[in-house]
């Protein structure tokens, strides 16, 4: 075992969005330094087995569904469909690969080490790295500074340990070998809904569980609603409102048991996703030797600059809570780097969006309207259809709506809800107009090119003042 110690202006501990973009943004602030990865490629669970593999496998299956479906609407005839499984799935792994290459480049680009190995945080900003056996070599790095980006593990329930051979989390569920005759997904969120959808499109009866009144919790009431007509019209089983009680393996099939309004009944199924959300993670932070501040879910506490209690220790992403969104990690892990450099910054999240990316596509900022109603605030409500959009029509994807909510008195917008074609493109526009305090006026004012999809949220916004114009 050979030893070594280095010296290091920041050391970041976890290579994933919020990591590998605060080493980036580091890097170019002057810094010399360090980012910590123990897996074999960067990017952490979204490049590797969540955003990226995801939307590849969604990308994949709605086109298939599309050939399947809906291309004869469009004048195309196709016979003889097949789905070749190994190929898909071999794509969704080489644009995984094409991503971690590309974070790779920016390290060398950046001259940002790559620490591989598993970190571990000492006492007075010392990281040491142990690395990949045989060797297990041991490195050590003495920082000036230290962002923790260790990011979050998928929950499990205790009488459903993840196998990732029938019993899957994401990861699992990305690299099914077949197609299932029943997949039940534990969980009606945004992973259930998204990777449940795959497995549909493609020919699975797909059976949602839900412990929740519905699918979606949280989200705006109108967009629930409108989402849960559609996917079960697509072929989705919600049970709502349901509760796993128990499940068990026998041989390749698993029982799973569920209880509905005082009825239990057993699902059969050939594989379980379990998504019932995830926890952060603080692998090689033993926050209790080290007095790290952490909240009662296990979560790092911090303040609006990503700060610790700890002299010149930093968090960001997952393991700091909240919505664990990679977008939103990226910008925890920007303002850490700036912090450290001395720039006046900070964090805020009012107008972070959220996307789930099944179709139709949804996506929000801001409060619902049950929020904003719950609040007292006086408010005004604008919708329209993407049935009335002209680009929709050209499509055939004329499902969904764009809703706003803005002050009664201000017109400043409160909440966006979109659920629909493309729309998380579309929310880009209105997160700009949240991050100045916009109102619908400003939306509704601004000239959008004709035929877009874009045009549902400028009508959207003239609704919020009494005066869409094409409905």
């Amino acid at each position: 075992m050979a030893d070594s110690s280095i010296a290091a202006d920041v050391v970041i501990i976890g290579g994933g969005p919020g990591g590998y973009v605060a080493a980036i943004r580091a890097a170019q602030l002057g810094f010399n330094t360090v980012c910590v990865e123990m897996d074999k490629t960067l990017g952490g669970t979204c490049v590797n087995v969540g955003c990226i593999p995801s939307k590849a496998l969604l990308n994949s299956s709605e086109h298939f569904e599309f050939m399947n479906q809906h291309a004869a609407d469009h004048g195309i005839g196709v016979d003889g469909i097949r789905l070749d499984l190994a190929k898909m799935l071999k794509r969704k792994d080489d644009v995984v690969g094409q991503n971690t290459k590309g974070i790779e480049f920016l390290f060398r680009k950046n001259k940002i080490t790559w620490a591989k190995g598993f970190g571990t945080l000492k006492a007075g900003n010392v990281v040491e790295v142990r690395g990949a056996p045989p060797e297990n070599n041991v490195t050590t790095y003495q920082a000036k500074h230290v962002i923790i980006a260790t990011g979050s593990v998928p929950i499990e329930l205790p009488f459903l340990k993840f196998d990732e051979e029938r019993v899957l989390s994401n990861i699992g569920a990305l690299k099914i070998p077949v197609v299932p005759k029943h997949l039940v997904v534990i969980g009606g969120g945004v992973i259930g809904l998204e990777l449940g959808s795959v497995w549909r499109r493609l020919g699975a009866k797909v059976t949602v569980v839900e412990l929740f009144p519905t699918i979606l919790p949280g989200m705006d009431e109108d967009v629930i609603k409108d989402a849960e007509k559609t996917f079960k019209k697509q072929g989705l089983e919600l049970r709502t409102g349901a509760k796993v009680t128990g499940a068990r393996r026998e041989g390749d099939a698993m029982f799973v048991d569920v209880e509905k309004d005082g009825a239990t009944e057993t699902l059969e199924a050939d594989y379980v996703l379990v998504s019932v959300g995830r926890k952060s993670s603080l692998t090689g932070i033993d926050a209790a030797a080290l007095g790290l501040k952490v909240g009662q879910r296990g979560e790092v506490i911090v303040d609006d600059q990503m700060r610790t209690n700890l002299p010149n220790v930093y968090a960001i992403g997952d393991c700091i809570g909240g919505k664990l969104l990679a977008h939103k990690a990226e910008e925890e892990g920007v303002v850490a780097a700036e912090v450290i450099a001395g720039k006046r910054v900070h964090m805020h999240y009012r107008s972070m969006p959220s996307v789930v990316y099944t179709w139709p596509e949804i996506a929000s900022v801001g409060l619902a309207e049950h929020e904003v109603k719950a609040s007292g605030r006086e408010y005004k409500v604008g919708k329209f259809p993407f049935s009335a959009n002209g680009r929709a029509r050209t499509s055939g994807d004329t499902t969904g709506f764009v809703k706003f909510i803005a002050d009664a008195t201000t017109d400043e917008l409160l909440g966006a809800h979109l659920i629909g074609p493309n729309v998380s493109e579309l929310i880009a526009e209105v997160v700009l107009a949240f991050e100045y305090r916009g109102s619908s006026e400003d939306i509704g004012v601004t000239v959008h090119a004709h035929p877009t999809l874009s045009e549902t949220t400028k009508e959207a916004a003239l609704a919020v003042l009494g005066r869409a114009l094409h409905i």
